[in-house]
């Protein structure tokens, strides 16, 4: 087996990723049964080029999980050869990647301009945020919070009723480029709460009690970069020092444990902590803008996918936070909330202990800074189509996301500290 390992490995050093065609890539579902099995993975990482989907990195593969990653078409049957051969259960996820990112654009909403069931780009998002503030000037207002490595600037929409005092809940989508349904949910929640607003009782008194700030697309070059070279692109688009490895995990790259677990040093990593905390422009405004809104700031919602997982701290340590009993309860409800429309099975906890170790989360970050009521949603699915959700599935898991969401906020209005 390991002269098989050795032969993958010679071949793959010509073929890099860098080609970008994705035809005939596969997705591949694998469980490693013990150590070796792991170590079998660790050594397919090391000698090609392999996408981790879920869990993000190899580093963090341990014995019966279940694992995701994409490799190249010219390697998928070397890969296939050595899994039987290690005796690894696995199974083909994605046969055809392209065939499965051509697939995702199966909505009846083929318009032109913005349509809240299709994927958006970047530039019908940013026009978007306009429109909805010009068109609702009495419930939405539009701001620029920074400006990204790339010089676009991060809008942000304030949503509410204008008030006094008002206590705010912060939610971001897009952390990661390639996970489009993310950014789909913040545009879909924005669109609920103005058009229910003054029919929807729940809605209504959330926007007249609470602020919510939405930002919709946090690493808006790596999601650029998604529509225009690699659509499995994950991390910021800096450039980092004496390498010519691209772009910093912006969701390692926060003040919470960073860079210790579950988070690279590596540049060239999909995982790369950066070389500082908020060392990218893009998690700078936005823990910029927390900080200057402590006092109002009571909720932190952050929108990712896939896997179905309802997330709060900690990520990186295995320690409870404080109110872990109050989180996890407010996490059970929520779920059966999202289940109670298409019966969408969603799992929660604490991050670590639920998914694996990361440091440098934004949730674990807002919690320490003291947003007591601090969650992650991993959106659907599964791992059927991973980060390639057909938009004929925007709808659905946008609805069932928004039930959840509403819960929490309702929640967090009733319990204010």
């Amino acid at each position: 087996m390991w002269a098989l390992l050795v032969l993958i490995g010679a071949a793959s050093v010509s073929a890099h990723l860098q080609d970008l065609s994705f035809d005939r890539q596969k997705v591949f579902r694998v469980i490693p049964q013990n150590d070796e099995q792991v170590e079998i993975l660790n050594f397919l990482a090391n000698i090609m080029e392999v996408d981790f989907w879920q869990p993000d990195s190899v580093t963090l593969v341990r014995p019966k999980m279940q694992v995701d990653f994409r490799v190249e078409a010219e390697k998928s049957f070397d890969v296939e050869d050595l899994l039987k051969e290690s005796g690894m259960e696995y199974q083909v996820l994605i046969e055809n990647l392209q065939a499965a990112m051509d697939a995702q654009f199966d909505s009846k909403a083929r318009t032109a301009s913005h349509s809240y069931e299709k994927y958006n780009n970047w530039d019908t998002i940013a026009a978007w945020t306009a429109d909805i503030a010009a068109q609702h000037p009495d419930l939405v207002s539009r701001s620029v919070i920074g400006k990204t490595y790339e010089g676009r600037p991060m809008y942000l929409l304030k949503m509410g009723k204008s008030g006094q005092n008002k206590k705010a809940i912060f939610m971001d989508c897009g952390f990661h480029a390639r996970e489009w349904i993310s950014p789909a949910f913040c545009q879909w929640f924005v669109k609920e709460a103005v058009e229910t607003y003054g029919k929807d009782t729940v809605m209504t008194t959330l926007l007249d009690k609470l602020d919510f700030y939405v930002l919709p697309v946090v690493n808006i070059d790596g999601y650029v970069y998604t529509w225009t070279n690699d659509r499995m692109w994950r991390k910021t688009r800096s450039k980092n020092a004496g390498t010519i490895c691209i772009g910093t995990d912006p969701n390692r790259n926060f003040d919470a444990g960073w860079c210790t677990l579950g988070a690279s040093k590596s540049p060239c990593a999909s995982t790369y902590c950066g070389s500082a905390p908020e060392s990218e422009k893009e998690t700078k405004a936005l823990a910029d803008f927390i900080r200057e809104h402590l006092s109002t700031i009571k909720a932190y919602l952050t929108i990712h996918s896939y896997s179905q997982l309802l997330l709060f701290p900690y990520s990186y340590t295995y320690n409870l936070p404080q109110n872990y009993q109050e989180l996890n309860s407010i996490a059970s409800a929520a779920s059966k909330q999202l289940a109670s429309l298409y019966n969408t099975k969603y799992t929660y906890g604490p991050g670590a202990e639920t998914i694996y170790p990361a440091a440098g989360g934004s949730d674990d970050w807002a919690y320490d800074q003291g947003i007591k009521y601090s969650f992650t949603f991993e959106l659907r699915d599964t791992g059927r189509y991973g980060f390639l959700l057909p938009e004929s599935q925007i709808k659905p898991t946008c609805e069932e996301t928004l039930l959840a969401v509403k819960y929490i906020a309702n929640y967090v209005l009733e319990h204010l500290y």
